[in-house]
């Protein structure tokens, strides 16, 4: 007969994930031929996203998700941007894989919206039509990633 008793939110062994800040690390906007937007705009983006961890503590860890977004037409780069949306987690009780899928999935699903904003912010300031990113789903690019490495270790 088992007697033990699930761990209760506020004993200190259930797993927990929370946010505590979410800031604008590093930002950079760049323009080459100035804001002058042919009456055909219709450039080829290019986006890029990355994702680092640094560990600030025991269990505080921040996430920095860069996005990298390029703009060009007629092979002339009309815009370069680059955002790096930061945050700080409390992460405590979580296994490996619970600890993996937070890292790269969870944690940048929060600071995306952030950073698809100044993004669009920058790009507006900088004289071009508005520009919103897409949305991404981290959890399919995890899934996608995991399954990848189980691929490459069958090989």
């Amino acid at each position: 007969m088992n007697t033990e008793t699930p761990a209760a939110p506020g004993d200190g062994t259930a797993p927990q994930l929370a946010l505590q800040i979410v800031y604008l690390k590093d930002c950079s906007f760049e323009a080459p031929q100035g804001p002058r937007v042919a009456e055909n705009w219709n450039p080829q983006i290019n986006l890029d996203l990355n994702t680092t961890v640094t560990a600030l503590g025991d269990d505080l860890r921040e996430v920095l998700l860069t996005v990298t977004v390029s703009a060009k037409q007629d092979d002339k780069t009309m815009f370069l941007v680059e955002v790096k949306q930061a945050g700080a987690f409390v992460m405590r009780n979580l296994s490996d894989e619970e600890m993996k899928r937070a890292l790269s999935s969870v944690c940048p699903g929060v600071l995306f919206p952030y950073a698809r904003a100044a993004v669009s912010g920058l790009v507006t300031q900088g004289g071009f039509p508005q520009f919103l990113l897409p949305p991404v789903n981290f959890e399919a690019l995890y899934a996608r990633s995991v399954a990848d490495g189980q691929n490459a270790t069958k090989n």
